[in-house]
């Protein structure tokens, strides 16, 4: 009893991480639209002959780029499938005891 309860806890704390994980990516995301167009704005309105918003948007591009893969690909199967290696091993120590 007291066991199940400890592993909803967990589970309810990893489902609040991805969740955390998740927001601060489509925050990231939506930051990156909206502000954007701004700054193409500015650079039309204040001299247009020099494109410096291409500067902020790579390099924001790529920081995105990096966000979508920590979020959705590299980072979180790896950690996922390591978690569960570890419970996995503990929960079979407990049974040997």
């Amino acid at each position: 009893m007291k066991e199940d309860k400890y592993n909803l806890d967990q589970e309810y704390l990893k489902a609040r991480a991805r969740l955390e994980e998740l927001k601060g990516f489509y925050s990231n995301l939506i930051a990156y639209v909206l502000v954007n167009p701004f700054l193409i704005f500015i650079n039309y309105m204040t001299y247009w002959d020099y494109k410096w918003f291409w500067y902020p948007m790579l390099g924001w591009g790529i920081g995105v780029v990096i966000h979508a893969f920590i979020t959705f690909g590299l980072g979180s199967n790896w950690e996922r499938k390591k978690i569960e290696e570890i419970m996995e091993k503990e929960k079979n120590k407990e049974l040997w005891k």
